[in-house]
């Protein structure tokens, strides 16, 4: 068997393993049941790959993360590695296909999500083929206690019956104590082997700023930080907004959400990568699997939901090891705000049956039918229909996808459906009329060969490739043939892709999740307290908050956190008298907002907000209707 460094060298190129990486790996290669909690940047996927090629056969591989899955078949492929991804959408025939490649073809790797295990056909042909490994990524979805519970990883026990004798690696980034049992429990583990790295990452200064004018702070800290950077932002909207005011003040940003178009997405990514531009404004849809080492600062504009989404998303900075900063920027309407974001929207079984009749009623599936029927989807037009509030009915959508009712892709595009009706001359003679017109009609017909005899789908981009102007320019071209009565059309848009996976059974459909959406719903609750206690607390170091919801003990002060600098600095008793006095003699020549006089000293707002307190309460300074600090005596 090859050694699993040369293998990293070769396919990897890397000469040295990360912490715990070695020691998972070899744990997996000698058939040890295995469970490996790395934090974010910790390199979860080498440690069940290298196992998967030392040995000969193929690793299937359990994923939620559709997105995730096409990456590392990609990247896996790019190497030279054979993989593939089961992902929705595909074919009986084509699924058929597939697995039989992956019993005759040398693939070393399957990429599957939960639900894909419920088929008949799959776990006839797993059971067919040479499994060398089963890896469970994101093995925190099994837990009813975990973040983003999913009840389809329940079924990944199967896979121990379809192949008993083979070994299983779960992995994630984030568990508490409590999760990581469940998770060894329900994946029917056998003396476990468990590697948990510490959560502690000593480059990190976690910091929660009090501020009234975010935007302010946020300039401020970008311009003082000239590096990458990565600001979190509550919903699309705002992701725009903030990019653009960060271009306003000559700070270079892109944006990021689910809502944009692939090439959009691929873009702005690049942008970001190659430090095109300093900032990314994303919403959470942002960061997984990402793996830039540079990144000097996460700035969450908005509350998080958890502390588990707000450990991953602030564990992007800083993975080269050099000093970083993880801000979140509160007020006082923050814990107003990330209520009515994330506990007021929370779906009941009721809101949730009614959703799911009103959706079985849209596509009109007879009771007992629409297993596994896909629809293209308007969630706005379905919202508008049956006047469902939109935040609401998208978290009850997440929740039946979530708990394998449906699956909820989502994909922005134009569906075009397109005939022409009338013969060749009366084109051609059309087209001595309308000259601007010849580039994109002669595009589609060389692209389409049947468009005269039936209705045809047409892919809207790729003949603006083709034809060398906008998508735009050829829907316009389009409407008018349509006006000109030279085709017909169905130009439909959508967002979204729905299959249902189970047949509709109405009420009885929704009965069978009811006790988990409730114990959901409690532990959403839950989640959001302790991310409030988090940015509260201002006695305790902030990393041992962390540290401790994540079950570790015997931790220290960082001594970089806005906690323990603050600390640091009142200590000082001198340099406090010292501010007092720079402040007096200031204020001695006029009267001076909290800004300026931080601005005029170069002094940590922390420590000069306090000194200003202080001065308040003794009467020495006043403070004036302007909201700038006066002497009292003047």
């Amino acid at each position: 068997m090859e050694h699993p460094i040369n293998i990293l060298e070769r396919y990897w190129k890397f000469t040295a393993f990360r912490p715990q990486q070695e020691a998972i790996i070899q744990s997996v290669i000698e058939g040890e049941d295995t469970f490996a909690l790395l934090p974010t940047g910790g390199g979860k996927s080498l440690c069940y790959q290298i196992p998967a090629l030392a040995k000969e056969g193929i690793c299937i591989v359990i994923s939620p993360l559709i997105a995730l899955m096409k990456d590392q078949v990609q990247s896996l492929n790019n190497k030279g590695i054979k993989a593939m991804a089961l992902t929705s959408g595909i074919a009986f025939s084509q699924l058929d296909t597939l697995l039989d490649n992956c019993i005759y073809g040398n693939y070393k790797f399957l990429y599957l999500s939960p639900e894909r295990l419920q088929q008949e056909l799959v776990q006839e042909r797993i059971r067919q083929m040479h499994v060398n490994l089963i890896a469970v990524d994101e093995a925190h979805c099994i837990s009813q206690w975990g973040n983003d519970f999913r009840p389809a990883y329940k079924n990944i026990k199967l896979l121990r019956q379809l192949q008993p004798t083979v070994n299983v690696v779960a992995l994630t980034a984030s568990a508490k104590p409590n999760v990581v049992e469940d998770i060894t429990k329900e994946l029917d583990f056998i003396k476990p082997k468990v590697f948990k790295q510490s959560f502690f990452r000593p480059n990190l200064a976690y910091m929660v700023i009090h501020e009234d004018d975010k935007y302010y702070r946020l300039e401020t800290i970008l311009k003082k930080h000239k590096a990458p950077s990565i600001v979190y932002v509550r919903n699309r909207k705002l992701s725009l907004e903030v990019s653009s005011f960060l271009e306003s003040r000559n700070i270079t940003s892109t944006y990021y959400h689910g809502g944009l178009a692939t090439d959009e997405k691929d873009k702005h990514m690049n942008q970001w990568l190659h430090n095109t531009k300093q900032v990314m404004v994303a919403t959470n849809a942002f960061g997984m699997g990402i793996d830039k080492p540079d990144v000097k600062t996460v700035i969450h504009l908005n509350l998080p939901e958890s502390i588990e989404s707000y450990f991953q998303e602030a564990g992007r900075a800083g993975r080269n090891g050099n000093k970083a900063f993880c801000v979140i920027l509160k007020n006082n309407s923050d814990e107003v705000l990330v209520k009515n974001q994330f506990l007021n929207i929370l779906p009941t079984v009721d809101f949730v049956k009614q959703v799911y009749r009103k959706l079985c009623n849209y596509f009109q599936i007879s009771y007992g039918e629409g297993e596994y029927s896909t629809f293209d989807f308007n969630f706005n037009t379905f919202c508008k229909t049956y006047n469902f509030n939109s935040i609401l009915c998208y978290n009850t959508l997440l929740l039946l996808d979530r708990n394998s009712v449906i699956s909820l892709s989502k994909q922005f595009n134009n569906k075009v459906t397109t005939q022409f009706v009338v013969p060749n001359h009366v084109i051609f003679n059309y087209l001595e009329m309308h000259p601007d017109f010849d580039m994109v009609i002669k595009s589609i017909l060389r692209m389409y060969g049947g468009i005269f005899e039936h209705i045809t789908k047409i892919n809207t981009l790729k003949i603006a490739d083709k034809a060398s102007v906008s998508e735009q320019r050829v829907i316009f071209v389009l409407q008018q043939l349509e006006k000109d009565e030279i085709i017909t059309l169905n130009l439909a848009k959508t967002d979204a892709q729905i299959t249902f996976i189970e047949p509709r059974e109405d009420d009885k459909t929704i009965n069978r999740i009811a006790s988990i959406i409730e114990q959901q719903n409690q532990l959403k609750q839950e989640q959001v307290k302790a991310m409030l206690d988090y940015t509260n607390n201002d006695i305790i170091c902030k990393s041992i908050q962390l540290l401790t919801y994540f079950g570790e003990t015997n931790t220290n002060p960082c001594g970089i956190c806005s906690v323990c600098i603050s600390k640091d600095k009142t200590k000082n008793t001198t340099d406090l008298k010292r501010l007092q006095n720079g402040i007096i003699e200031l204020l001695e020549n006029g009267e001076l907002s909290s800004r300026a006089i931080i601005t005029y000293l170069k002094t940590p707002e922390a420590q000069t907000i306090e000194v200003l307190k202080q001065l308040l309460e003794y009467n020495i300074i006043t403070i004036t209707e302007t909201n700038t600090y006066k002497l009292s005596h003047l």
